[in-house]
């Protein structure tokens, strides 16, 4: 990688940290460039799959605001035509849901009301 990489010059910065800690009240270690060669393709190895994640889940974020806006307009055409939309959006909420859970809530709702005199 460049030097003008960001995550690479990161990844430097954060083992000369390391390094620099480790060294502290002790000799300097004798160089060992295999070790550091493999220390570079491992920490590069790291970063790409790093970005690779970033991208993903950046261009899933992409897809879902795409994808609400395409329900936004769902909605708008429906109100277009005499729809109510709150009503709409209660239903859909509703069909996701367990029938026995909806028909309890909706006993438990029966009784409050009667409780409230609203029936």
């Amino acid at each position: 990688m460049t030097s003008h990489d960001p995550i690479q010059n990161a990844t430097d910065q954060l083992h000369a940290k390391m390094e620099a800690k480790a060294r502290q009240g002790r000799p300097p270690m004798k160089d060992d460039p295999d070790f550091r060669k493999h220390n570079q393709t491992s920490y590069r190895v790291t970063a790409d799959e790093l970005r690779q994640f970033i991208e993903r889940f950046e261009r899933l974020a992409q897809e879902k605001a795409e994808l609400a806006d395409q329900q936004k307009s769902v909605m708008a055409e429906a109100k277009a035509r005499g729809y109510d939309t709150k009503v709409m959006r209660r239903i859909i909420a509703l069909r996701k849901r367990n029938a026995d859970d909806i028909a309890e809530e909706e006993a438990v709702m029966a009784l409050y009301k009667e409780a409230l005199g609203m029936s």
